[in-house]
């Protein structure tokens, strides 16, 4: 499969740190660091730095994701995740993450804080009907399709 190529710019307070890079052969997503360092209390949340900018082509999007490890040991991971990075976007991008953890964690410059995710965006049309197709499962929600 051929890599989306995907233009990055590093700004000033991103120098001497890695691009986004896949951890293994098989990783789905490419590891981004903090270019900032910073403390988060347990309930506090931050927009944290990465120190670039990227230009998604048109038809796809970049998702950003938690880190497993860091939500496993230490209760942090990234709110609003998946978050969409939009193709239009141009800004830094920011990772807003949440201590959801016991006590505080010092995030530090150049720490592998999330993963970047490209995907394929599918255009829709919504096309308001008066009636849906029935299925076996209707308008159940919330649970009731199992526990």
């Amino acid at each position: 499969m051929t890599p989306v190529r995907i233009a990055l710019q590093r700004l000033p307070h991103g120098d001497g740190l890695p691009l986004p890079a896949y951890a293994s052969t098989g990783a789905a997503g490419l590891d981004i660091v903090a270019a900032e360092a910073v403390t988060l209390n347990p309930g506090e949340r931050h927009a944290v730095a990465t120190g670039f900018a990227i230009a998604i082509p048109a038809g796809f999007e970049v998702q950003v994701r938690p880190r497993s490890g860091l939500a496993l040991k230490y209760g942090i991971t990234c709110l609003n995740t998946p978050g969409t990075i939009d193709s239009d976007y141009r800004g830094e991008i920011k990772v807003i993450l949440i201590n959801l953890g016991q006590e505080p964690f010092a995030v530090v410059r150049g720490e592998r804080i999330a993963q970047l995710v490209p995907a394929a965006v599918q255009p829709a049309r919504f096309e308001e009907v008066d009636q849906l197709d029935a299925t076996d499962r209707g308008a159940g929600g919330f649970g009731s399709t199992g526990r």
